[in-house]
C-alpha cells in the first residue's frame, strides 16, 4: 500500500488544490461555484484556474480512463503545482452498503491489473472504503458483483489510481471525492459504454441518435440518468466546496 501524506501549508504561488474531472457533466456544477475563473487552453486539453472558499484550486476535464486522468493530473502539477490532487467525479457502487446519490471518499485505490494499492487522503471519520479502478465500465448487477469479489473493492471508476499514482509520484497527497451514480443493483442502459468512450461532441450526438433508433426505450433510459447526474454532479460540486474550505488558505 502507498504510504498516506498530509497537506503542508506550501509556497503562496501554488494552488491548494488540483482537481480532475472525467466528464464535462461531473464539472458543470462545480465550475458555477467558482470565483475569478480563467482558462489555459492547449491543445489536447484546458485547464481552469479559480478560487472556491478563498482557496486557489485548478481543475479540468480529463476525458475517461486512466490515460486521461494520467495526462490530465501530470498537466495540472506541471503548470499550477498543488498541494493536493483530487480525482472528483461520479461512481458505480459495488457495495449494497453505499446508496445511490451519497458522497463517499475512499481511503485506497486499487485496480485489477497488477497494480500497487495507493492511499488516498480520507475525510473526518471516514472508515476504510476501497475504489477500484477499471478499464470499462461495469455495466449490470452480474459484474459489478464479479468486480467486489475479485478486487475487494466498494465502488468502481475509471480514473482514480491512476490520478493516485501521479500524486505519489509527485510526493503529494491526493483525494478522491466520489457520488454513487448508480448503485450495486442497478443495471446501466447497455448504450452508456459507448456514449463515454473519448469523442467528439457531434460524434457522440450521433451515437445517441443511433442508440434511440435500434432502442427506442433507450431515449428515456438515457434522458433519466442524465437528470440524476445533473443532481449528483451538484451533490458533488457542494462536497468539493467543503473539501476546498477545509484546505489551508
Amino acid at each position: 500500500m502507498g504510504s498516506s501524506s498530509t497537506i503542508g501549508s506550501g509556497s503562496p504561488d501554488r494552488c491548494a488544490a488540483g482537481i480532475v474531472f472525467a466528464l464535462a457533466l461531473e464539472a458543470d456544477a462545480f465550475d458555477r461555484r467558482v470565483a475569478n475563473r480563467v482558462e489555459t487552453r492547449a491543445a489536447d486539453l484546458t485547464v481552469l484556474e479559480g478560487t472556491v472558499a478563498d482557496r486557489r484550486v485548478a481543475w479540468c476535464v480529463s476525458g475517461v480512463g486512466r490515460a486521461a486522468a494520467t495526462r490530465a493530473a501530470e498537466r495540472l502539477i506541471a503548470g499550477h503545482r498543488p498541494r493536493l490532487l483530487v480525482s472528483a467525479g461520479f461512481a458505480g457502487g459495488l457495495d449494497a452498503g453505499l446508496a445511490r446519490g451519497g458522497v463517499v471518499r475512499p481511503t485506497r485505490a486499487v485496480t485489477c491489473t497488477g497494480d500497487s494499492p495507493l492511499s488516498l487522503l480520507a475525510g473526518a471519520d471516514a472508515g476504510p472504503l476501497t475504489i477500484v479502478t477499471v478499464d470499462e465500465i461495469q455495466a449490470t448487477v452480474e459484474a459489478k458483483r464479479a468486480m467486489a469479489a475479485r478486487s475487494g473493492g466498494q465502488l468502481v471508476d475509471m480514473e482514480t489510481h491512476a490520478v493516485a499514482g501521479v500524486a505519489a509520484a509527485a510526493g503529494l497527497p491526493c483525494a478522491a471525492m466520489r457520488v454513487i451514480s448508480d448503485d450495486a443493483t442497478q443495471n446501466l442502459p447497455a448504450e452508456v459504454a459507448r456514449l463515454t468512450q473519448p469523442q467528439p461532441t457531434l460524434r457522440r450526438l450521433g451515437a445517441a441518435l443511433a442508440a434511440i433508433g435500434r432502442r427506442p426505450g433507450a431515449a428515456v433510459d438515457l434522458w433519466r440518468l442524465y437528470e440524476h447526474a445533473v443532481v449528483d454532479a451538484r451533490t458533488l460540486a457542494a462536497a468539493l466546496v467543503d473539501l476546498c474550505r477545509a484546505l489551508p488558505p
